[in-house]
């Protein structure tokens, strides 16, 4: 059964741990993003485990081997579950990151970021995109040759990253909405049910949740909505 990530975009470790509480045991996950962890940072994190959270650092590491891999290991003994690498910082990076990790942290590839359309895909690698499944196929052929756990994806792209992963990858999809809510700036976003459908497993819900006066509502809402896609 796929899961929902709350990602806690929200201006402080206190107003995060706030919601957390306020929604309870209704969330086991939870993502925290590069402001949040600037702001808090394993403080937090802390917080969140001794809560008997799950904590997806979502921080996109693109940087030098060396560097990336002492962010993985540095993540490893912190107790994060899941974390975030760019699949264009390239084999020896993807690699190095790997040979990093231990304990139970898994590494998920970023290829197109949800916030981009084909053309602005293709404006910043500067030649003509026409789909951007085929970019993101290429960029998880990548990752996953270098044994990172799975892939972030849009829910469009979900099914042929599933058919190229297999079963036992990790697929995160970003921009779940429901119909009532804005898109924000995030251009490939989803419903629940659409996620669920093409083959995700952990569905990472923002501002849906964070930004409702009944965030513990609004998450039953969006489980609901998984729920009647099985």
């Amino acid at each position: 059964m796929a899961e929902i990530a709350v990602a806690l975009d929200l201006p402080s470790g206190e107003a995060a741990l706030r919601l957390v509480d306020a929604v309870g045991p209704a969330c086991a996950w939870y993502k925290v993003g590069s402001a949040l962890y600037v702001c808090d940072g394993p403080a937090l994190v802390r917080a969140l485990l001794a809560r008997g959270k799950r904590v997806f650092l979502d921080l996109k590491w693109h940087d030098i081997p060396h560097t990336v891999s002492g962010a993985v290991a540095s993540a490893s003994a912190l107790g994060i579950s899941l974390a975030t690498v760019h699949a264009a910082g390239g084999p020896r990076m993807l690699e190095a990151a790997v040979a990093a990790r231990s304990g139970s942290l898994r590494l998920v590839g970023v290829g197109v970021l949800t916030s981009l359309a084909a053309a602005d895909y293709g404006a910043i690698v500067d030649r003509p995109v026409a789909d951007l499944g085929v970019e993101q196929e290429r960029l998880a052929r990548t990752a996953l040759g270098c044994g990172l756990d799975g892939f972030v994806t849009a829910v469009a792209e979900a099914p042929r990253l599933r058919r190229l992963a297999g079963p036992r990858a990790l697929l995160v999809t970003p921009g779940i909405r429901r119909a009532s809510d804005a898109d924000a700036d995030q251009r490939r976003t989803a419903s629940p049910a659409q996620a669920v459908r093409a083959g995700a497993d952990l569905l990472v819900v923002g501002r849906p949740v964070t930004a409702s006066a009944d965030p513990a509502g609004a998450l039953g809402e969006l489980r609901g909505e998984m729920e009647r896609a099985t």
